[in-house]
């Protein structure tokens, strides 16, 4: 994987704790960062409050980046995912259900349609945090649950009764708005 040079540039002039690069690094990727943030949290100073703990890593780790193994966005992203999970995890707990099977409920693609990416998001928002953080993990990330029981210290039945839940809950939420 070949970096730009300016990318190179940037990311010494970070390890060298220079602020023009880091302030440079955080506006060049504050936009996409944080709305992985938003879609973790509740609200916007939560959301805020991860993705400078995310970018505080970034910034301690940057001199451990490998521009062979991944880009430099999707090695940033994935520090900012596992914020907003260790943020999620110090203040609340995930629920411990085991289940093997759960139904799948169904959510009608047109009214997901209808529905603008801010709405969306206020719906994904709604759901509880261990729940909200197992569908965007699953749905937005593309984790599979084994990934996701490793990733946040549940069992797999748990990601997955998570994952129904979510459905469950936003084909109720869909419901109430198309009233």
């Amino acid at each position: 994987m070949t970096q730009h040079p300016a990318d190179i540039e940037l990311i010494n002039g970070c390890i060298n704790n220079n602020r023009k690069a880091q302030e440079q690094l955080y506006a060049r990727f504050y936009g996409p960062m944080a709305s992985i943030c938003l879609r973790y949290t509740k609200n916007e100073d939560d959301a805020i409050e991860v993705l400078h703990n995310g970018f505080l890593k970034v910034y301690k780790n940057i001199h451990t980046y490998d521009m062979s193994k991944a880009s430099l966005y999707t090695w940033i992203r994935k520090i900012v995912v596992n914020s907003a999970i260790d943020f999620i995890r110090q203040r609340n707990r995930f629920a411990v259900v085991e289940l093997e099977k759960a139904e799948e409920p169904g959510i009608e693609a047109d009214a997901v349609q209808r529905l603008s990416a801010q709405e969306l998001l206020k719906l994904v928002q709604q759901l509880s945090p261990a729940t909200q953080t197992v569908f965007n993990l699953y749905v937005i990330e593309g984790y599979n649950h084994r990934e996701i029981a490793n990733l946040i210290g549940i069992s797999e039945g748990t990601s997955k009764w998570h994952l129904s839940e979510a459905r469950r809950q936003l084909q109720k939420l869909l419901q109430t708005l198309q009233v």
